[in-house]
C-alpha cells in the first residue's frame, strides 16, 4: 500500500517524470493510475480510490492462482465477547477432493483472552462447527464455518456469551410448531476515514430532509449500491436465505431481508449475512455499523424488525392465535426489551416510525406501534406480525428465543 511520506524524507526538488501536468490540460483520457504509472515517486496525498484498485490489482493475481485440488480452505467464524464482534480464521483442510460435510468438520480453539472471552491463564475457547455456507470469497470448493464457542471441557459447554446454545433448546421444544422468522437487517454505512460521516453525507453540515433516501434510485439520494448488490450476491452465492434488499430512509442507510426461515436457522443465516457484509464492506473501504442510532437527531435509526409466525398462525383462522400471542407480548414487554439490543432507547422514542420503548402498542399497518399487524394477515385472518422493537444489533438467537418463549411456549 501507498503511504504518506513524512515531510523529511520528500525530495528538496521536484522530481523529473514522464507526466507533465501542463500536458494533461490537452487529454481528457489521462486517468489517475496513468499518472502513478508514469511517475518514479507517487504524488504525495494519492487518492485512497487509487490506493484500492493498485490493492485489489495486486490481490487478484495471487487469488487467481489455483487451489490445491486436495485441499479445501474453511473459513471458521464465531461471536466474539461483546455479544456484537464477529471474529474468524481459516483453516487448512487436507484430503478433501469432494464435498465437506459438517461431520467432516474438526473442533478448534482460539485464544479467548484475546476475544474478552476467557483469562489469560486459561485462554483456550473451543469452536464447534454447527453449519456451512459457500465462501463467496475464495469461491471453489471453500466454505464458510459458522461455530458456537465452547469451554474446553470434554462436553462442549457453552461458554456465557454463546447464546445459541440456549436458542436451540427452546426451537426443539416449540419444533412441532414450526416458527417462522423474517429478520429484517438495516445499517448504515460510514466513510472509513471519517466516523462521524455517513457514506453521501457532505463533510460539512447535513444532507437534505428524509423524503427521497427511502427505497432511492439515483446518485444524488442512492449512497452504496454497488455494495448493497455485491453483499446480495454473496449472501445469494453462499447459501444464505435472503428474500430482499432496499434503501433506507436515513441517506446511507440501508436495509436487507432474512427469510423466511424456520427455527435455529434464522439467526445462523442473519450471523453469516453479517459477516458477509462486513467482509464485502472491507474490500469496498467501507465501514458498516449496525448503531440502532448512529447520528442523533431528526434521523431515523435503525432496526432488526422481526417477522413472526407459527403453523397455528399461519392456517385457517390463525387470527386468534396472532392476538393471544400480542397479549402475552404485551405482558412481558419489559423483559423483550432488555434483549432487543443495546442502545434501543436512543431508537424508540415514539418518532421515526417508532413506539416509544416504556409503552406496548399493537396495531394494523400501524409503523409507530411496537407490533405491526400486515393488511393481508387482517384481512385473510391468518398470517404473521412484525415486531418493530429489536434494534440493528440485536442477538437473533435470543430475539428468537424469546419471541417462541413468550408467543408459543407461553414461558
Amino acid at each position: 500500500m501507498i503511504t504518506k511520506q513524512p515531510a523529511s524524507s520528500l525530495p528538496t526538488k521536484t522530481p523529473k517524470c514522464r507526466y507533465d501536468a501542463s500536458a494533461s490540460k490537452s487529454s481528457s483520457k489521462t486517468t489517475l493510475l496513468e499518472i502513478y504509472f508514469a511517475n518514479a515517486l507517487p504524488p504525495v496525498g494519492l487518492s485512497s480510490l487509487v490506493e484500492s484498485l493498485l490493492d485489489s490489482r495486486v490481490y487478484s493475481h495471487y487469488q487467481s492462482l489455483p487451489d490445491p485440488t486436495d485441499k479445501v480452505l474453511a473459513t471458521y467464524i464465531w461471536i466474539g465477547g461483546s455479544g456484537e464482534d464477529l471474529r474468524s480464521k481459516t483453516k487448512v483442510l487436507t484430503d478433501f477432493k469432494d464435498k465437506v460435510e459438517l461431520k467432516d468438520l474438526p473442533v478448534w480453539n482460539y485464544d479467548g483472552s484475546s476475544t474478552k472471552q476467557a483469562p489469560g491463564r486459561d485462554s483456550e475457547v473451543y469452536l464447534n462447527p454447527v453449519r456451512i455456507f459457500k465462501d463467496p470469497f475464495r469461491r471453489g470448493k471453500n466454505i464458510l464455518v459458522l461455530c458456537e464457542a465452547c469451554l474446553p471441557d470434554g462436553k462442549l459447554t457453552p461458554i456465557p456469551t454463546n447464546t445459541r446454545r440456549h436458542c436451540v433448546d427452546v426451537m426443539n421444544r416449540a419444533k412441532s410448531n414450526k416458527p417462522w422468522f423474517g429478520i429484517e437487517q438495516e445499517y448504515t454505512l460510514f466513510h472509513l476515514d471519517d466516523a462521524n460521516r455517513p457514506l453521501g453525507w457532505p463533510k460539512n453540515g447535513y444532507p437534505g430532509q428524509q423524503g427521497p433516501y427511502y427505497c432511492s434510485v439515483g446518485a444524488e439520494n442512492a449512497f452504496g449500491r454497488r455494495i448493497v448488490e455485491s453483499h446480495l450476491k454473496a449472501c445469494l452465492y453462499a447459501g444464505v436465505t435472503m428474500s430482499g434488499c432496499n434503501g433506507e430512509v436515513m441517506p446511507g442507510q440501508w436495509e436487507y431481508q432474512v427469510g423466511p426461515c424456520e427455527g435455529i436457522l434464522s439467526g445462523d443465516h442473519l450471523w453469516v449475512s453479517r459477516y458477509i457484509m462486513q467482509r464485502v464492506c472491507e474490500d469496498f473501504g467501507v465501514r458498516v455499523t449496525f448503531d440502532p442510532k448512529p447520528i442523533p437527531g431528526d434521523w431515523n435509526g435503525a432496526g432488526c424488525h422481526t417477522n413472526f409466525s407459527t403453523l397455528q398462525m399461519r392456517e385457517e383462522n390463525g387470527y386468534t392465535e396472532i392476538k393471544n400471542a400480542i397479549k402475552r407480548l404485551e405482558a412481558k414487554h419489559d423483559e423483550h426489551i432488555s434483549v432487543y439490543g443495546e442502545g434501543n432507547e436512543r431508537r424508540l422514542t415514539g418518532k421515526h416510525e417508532t413506539a416509544p420503548i416504556t409503552k406496548f402498542s399493537a396495531g394494523v399497518a400501524n409503523r409507530g406501534a411496537s407490533i405491526r399487524i400486515p393488511r393481508t394477515t387482517a384481512f385473510e385472518k391468518k398470517g404473521y406480525f412484525e415486531d418493530r422493537r429489536p434494534a440493528s444489533n440485536m442477538d437473533p438467537y435470543k430475539v428468537t428465543a424469546k419471541l417462541v418463549q413468550t408467543a408459543v411456549l407461553d414461558e
